[in-house]
């Protein structure tokens, strides 16, 4: 969804009429809300405890994809995998936003019809989740028929609960971002031609004055009953600097909202029910979407009671205050998370085509490959700040974490030098006895403990949405294993020796518990090398998920499934060093090229 400034409107008198009327039913309506409100977990129920339901923003097609997207989309992704690695159903939903008066002039313009011009963009959305490995289960696109049924019914449950209204409201419209400003959002500029005009302050679109009567959502009525649910429910905005945000939003009282547009002005779209002459607004319209995944009308109240939400700082504002109040509305519960990410920038700036900073999302993946550009932007995408992009930095990024560290440790402890015998080999615990003594070093323990308590270290940040932090806890283990190989230098032991070897097969058994236990923490980041790192250690398919998580159980006594057993195929290095020269030569390629 393309981000919308705030709706403002100055309405007349008619409305007066419309709220006497409904007053007392809405005042019985947000007390039985405050109920729902206040305690959500009464919904749930024992189908719902393990069910997990992730989304996206459904993206606006005005344009191609960006870095941003991808970002989002790999963020949810990872939750995704993650909540499957954890033993949940999980469903994962992401798509395209298709109505709206910017597509209905942008098709015109490129003169094709909305519907292919829409789906020519939409395709592109879609090509390029598919080829980043993103593992949606639906993919959602505003003009399906059943995202149709879903909005109209929507619609007519806010209707006939008294909570819309038609009025008269007149102000600075922007076409662009089709959106009502208040004066507090409108800016004075002079045109090409030096001209005064009216802009608005966030996006620096020229405004037009515009008066018309539409329908209205009486969102005045709920600033309370959201206030509460923020107040009772701390975490259901993260960060906390976006949660905070939002509280001070609502300390100013909430304006209705104006909820369609005139169709002779407005032709793509839904229709309003019962009403040929408007069309619904589009973030009415595309928020809907998140209910029609899961179901609505229907059945949706298995998925839609712990859904939880990624969206850009940029469309805040109507997921953390539009959103919760449509639906409080509408007599449902609210999502569980609204996960909020800062934006990606280049040099600083924010990427512009007129000032030719775009990332293009595929030509990077195909030079990094597909997961080291997802572990590069989860890696170093912090959500509660802007981040930067440069290609020399996510060089030596993934040189260094996935190319020398993880892959270097791997490479080293498999290669045939080390383990002739190419076997998952036996951990003796008279060479690594559990008090410091003999060739172990303290060192050796605390690399023992960390590696120990990092599933739940890693669990904690997948919670709070720092798979940077989750990321960077896994890097210092990783390190401290290699530490540790390199400390007691096994390729200097001699085999002949039962001691040495001994000493030297549970140095290897060591490092590739370790290494189990990162390519298992690490598959909702980087899949594809998860899964060559796994299967290098002879670790099967059915033996990754949390559960299988038990570090070192011989050196606490017990068994070890892994003991004895044959490595795979060695598929050669984990992951390839970049070198800048290629990037080069691909930009002076590219420019060639153009």
């Amino acid at each position: 969804m393309v981000c919308y400034p705030v709706m403002r409107a100055t309405f007349l008198a008619v409305t007066r009429n419309c709220w006497a009327v409904h007053s007392p039913f809405i005042s019985t309506l947000l007390r039985h809300q405050r109920i729902l409100v206040l305690r959500p977990s009464g919904a749930r129920s024992a189908k719902t405890d393990r069910s997990y339901y992730i989304t996206t923003p459904i993206f606006y097609v005005n344009a191609s994809p960006h870095l941003g997207h991808l970002y989002s989309a790999v963020m949810a992704d990872c939750f995704h995998r993650y909540k499957l690695l954890r033993g949940y159903k999980s469903k994962f939903a992401t798509g395209t936003d298709e109505h709206g008066l910017k597509i209905q002039l942008a098709a015109e313009a490129a003169g094709k019809d909305p519907l292919t011009f829409c789906t020519d963009v939409s395709e592109r959305f879609r090509h390029l989740f598919s080829s980043s490995n993103i593992s949606f289960t639906d993919y959602i696109r505003t003009t399906e028929q059943r995202h149709h049924r879903a909005v109209k019914h929507f619609w007519s449950v806010l209707m006939n609960k008294g909570l819309i209204y038609k009025g008269s409201y007149e102000g600075w419209y922007s076409t662009q971002d089709e959106s009502f400003l208040a004066s507090s959002q409108v800016g004075d500029a002079l045109d090409s031609s030096g001209k005064k005009i009216k802009v608005s302050l966030e996006s620096g679109h020229e405004l037009e004055w515009m008066r018309e009567e539409n329908y209205m959502f009486r969102l005045s009525m709920f600033r309370s009953p959201l206030l509460d649910w923020l107040r009772e429910n701390p975490r259901a905005i993260q960060p906390d600097r976006f949660y905070q945000a939002v509280l001070q939003w609502l300390q100013d009282d909430l304006p209705d909202l104006s909820i369609s547009r005139q169709r002779k002005r407005l032709q793509w779209g839904i229709p309003v029910p019962g009403d040929a002459e408007q069309t619904i607004y589009v973030w009415l319209d595309a928020l809907v979407n998140y209910l029609t995944v899961a179901g609505y009308p229907d059945k949706h109240d298995q998925w839609w009671s712990v859904a939880h939400h990624i969206v850009g700082k940029d469309i805040l504002k109507f997921h953390a205050i539009y959103w919760p109040c449509f639906l409080l509305g509408a007599g449902l519960p609210l999502p569980q998370t609204i996960h909020v990410h800062s934006h990606w920038t280049v040099g600083g700036k924010k990427m512009s085509k007129s000032v030719g900073n775009v990332v293009d999302p595929l030509e990077c993946s195909r030079f990094f490959t597909t997961d080291g550009m997802r572990y590069f932007l989860l890696r170093q995408g912090v959500p509660d700040s802007d981040c930067d992009y440069t290609e020399d930095r996510a060089i030596k990024l993934l040189n260094a974490e996935l190319a020398d560290s993880l892959g270097g440790l791997l490479n080293r402890c498999t290669a045939p030098g080390l383990n002739p015998a190419q076997i998952y080999p036996s951990f003796c615990p008279e060479s690594f006895p559990s008090q410091p003594g003999g060739r172990v070093k303290m060192e050796d323990y605390h690399m023992l403990d960390a590696v120990k308590h990092l599933p739940s270290v890693v669990e904690q940040h997948y919670k709070n949405m720092h798979v940077f932090k989750a990321l960077e806890a896994i890097g210092t283990c990783v390190r401290q294993t290699n530490g540790f190989v390199q400390r007691h230098t096994p390729w200097k032991l001699d085999r002949r020796i039962s001691k040495d070897q001994r000493w030297l097969d549970t140095i290897i058994h060591v490092s590739f518990e370790c290494l189990r236990i990162y390519g298992t923490l690490l598959q909702p980041v980087v899949p594809e090398i998860s899964d060559k790192l796994l299967s290098r250690l002879g670790v099967q398919p059915d033996e990754r998920s949390w559960s299988h998580i038990n570090f070192l159980p011989s050196y606490q006594g017990m068994d070890c499934p892994f003991e004895g057993r044959s490595l795979g195929f060695d598929s050669g290095v984990l992951f390839s060093r970049l070198e800048g020269q290629n990037v080069n030569q691909r930009t002076a390629k590219s420019k060639k090229l153009h």
